[in-house]
């Protein structure tokens, strides 16, 4: 399994955990990159795949409220709320990566969220997450020659 791929999976569990620990008093005052340190003490994340994780982990917590907006236009007939945890934050991840980290391919970033959705997700979850992000693909604007 490649460094990013790890990378993904660690971010897409920091980000299910965050889910949870949003609001309680003692990580609103820690930043995100101590908390990252601290969840990849636990769970023996690697020192190879850390960086990635932690850009992905900022960037998204930074770009949340774009990233859901993205999510809302493109589940059609699912409200953000309802979509399952690790759905939700592996949509945040592959749509992170389609419209802010331009050294990875559309495809690229759909086809690693799909792959992670087998692994984590229900039996559903890798055709669900592969519609969102073909949606929010599609909506991309074209490439300049």
């Amino acid at each position: 399994m490649g460094t990013r791929r790890k990378a993904r999976e660690a971010a897409l569990q920091f980000l299910f955990q965050d889910d949870f620990a949003r609001g309680l008093p003692d990580e609103s005052e820690r930043s995100v990159p101590e908390r990252f340190e601290q969840f990849c003490g636990f769970y023996q994340i690697s020192r190879k795949s850390r960086d990635y994780a932690l850009e992905l982990v900022q960037g998204i917590l930074e770009r949340r409220d774009q990233i859901d907006l993205a999510i809302r236009q493109h589940a059609t007939n699912w409200r953000l709320e309802r979509i399952a945890g690790t759905d939700r934050n592996l949509l945040r991840i592959g749509i992170y990566e389609l419209l802010y980290v331009a050294d990875v391919p559309a495809q690229v970033a759909i086809n690693e969220a799909v792959e992670i959705a087998k692994r984590f997700g229900s039996d559903e979850s890798p055709s669900f997450v592969n519609g969102v992000l073909d949606a929010v693909r599609q909506d991309l604007p074209e490439p300049l020659p």
